[in-house]
């Protein structure tokens, strides 16, 4: 009986490392999204066309990334892509 106890108890201790160690890493994958989020309405702000372009081709990467490793939906990478997108597309016109 305690054999039994003792391999659940084990199993449930490895989970849970396991999840703490996914949620760190999502943690720091969707921070990374925001900062370079941030990046590109500050120079969109800022009217500066080329920092926007290059800040949003590096957003697009880390947010397409995400988005295959399952950490955001694909939808919601969709839309913030979008949305970044336009934002620098009315520094063009």
């Amino acid at each position: 009986m305690e054999d039994i106890l003792a391999n659940k108890f084990s199993s449930a201790e490895k989970r849970h490392k396991q999840d703490e160690n996914r949620r760190i890493r999502n943690k720091r994958v969707k921070s990374s999204v925001r900062t370079a989020a941030k990046r590109v309405v500050v120079a969109a702000h800022a009217k500066d066309k080329d920092l926007a372009e290059s800040t949003l081709k590096d957003m697009i990467k880390q947010i397409d990334t995400a988005a295959r490793k399952g950490i955001i939906k694909k939808n919601t990478a969709a839309r913030k892509k979008s949305r970044m997108q336009r934002l620098v597309n009315v520094l063009g016109a």
